[in-house]
């Protein structure tokens, strides 16, 4: 894992680099080709079609980190509620009869430590992230577990109502979260990020500055801040992936309330 982080963040910085020698290249390239007294006199009628330019892109890298943010937050709300649901279910086991009592407290544990500890990793693998297939078959013998108890009396059937609840709220979570694990930004919006930011960066090129290095300067700037946040984004888009993650904590706290019994 520190390895491939490593990796990630070299390859951000030899990104950010490029962007920026890319930059100086363009700016000096349009230096030598179009005249100084040319790109100045045509200052304003470029500052207005940059504006429109540099807002609408704005407007799309916001969209973006809006757009990665809500599938974070809704990882970690889908995470923290199906931890929750399965140390209820664990808990709520106490007030059912033998061999039921057993068999959902030990299948509710073995859950929680199967998903804290051997399908956290799988699932960050980012668009390749999958579940446990023992996990996944802890889950269903759980479900059939409840759906097979039989109550007997009014008490118990109320009781059995609740654990079907949870049992299906479980394995609903379950779902959504294994959901959430690949699905990123759209490939659409990675395009418009990309091609918007290229686009943002050369028109700067245009602009007539005296001072040659301090639109150097004002070129490098610009990049360097539009590298970060499409980096920010790239590293968020998968919510169990990277150093920036959903971390597998409400299953540890579950495991340990239930392992206090």
């Amino acid at each position: 894992m520190l390895i491939r982080e490593a990796s990630i963040l070299f390859w951000g910085v030899v990104a950010m680099l490029a962007a920026v020698a890319f930059a100086m290249a363009g700016q000096a390239l349009v230096a030598r080709l179009v005249p100084m007294h040319i790109r100045v006199a045509d200052n304003t009628a470029l500052g207005t079609i940059y504006a429109a330019l540099y807002v609408l892109y704005a407007l799309s890298l916001a969209f973006c980190l809006f757009f990665v943010g809500g599938l974070y937050r809704q990882a970690e709300i889908t995470t923290n509620t199906e931890a929750d649901t399965v140390a209820d279910l664990y808990h709520l086991a106490e007030k059912f009869p033998e061999p039921q009592r057993h068999q959902m407290q030990d299948l509710s544990r073995s859950y929680a430590r199967v998903v804290a500890e051997e399908e956290w990793p799988l699932l960050g693998q980012g668009r390749a992230s999958r579940g446990s297939p023992h996990a996944q078959a802890l889950a269903d013998e759980l479900v059939q577990t409840v759906e097979d108890f039989e109550p007997t009396t009014s008490t118990q059937q109320t009781r059995y109502g609740q654990a079907l609840t949870l049992v299906h709220t479980l394995d609903d979570n379950r779902e959504l979260r294994l959901l959430d694990s690949h699905q990123g930004l759209p490939a659409m919006l990675w395009i418009v990020l990309l091609v918007g930011g290229v686009l943002t960066i050369s028109f700067t090129f245009f602009f007539g500055v005296e001072g040659s290095w301090l639109h150097r300067a004002a070129i490098t700037a610009l990049t360097v801040l539009v590298v970060l946040i499409i980096y920010t984004v790239y590293r968020v888009e998968y919510p169990f992936t990277g150093h920036i993650q959903v971390k597998p904590t409400e299953f540890e706290a579950a495991l340990n309330s239930m392992k206090g019994e």
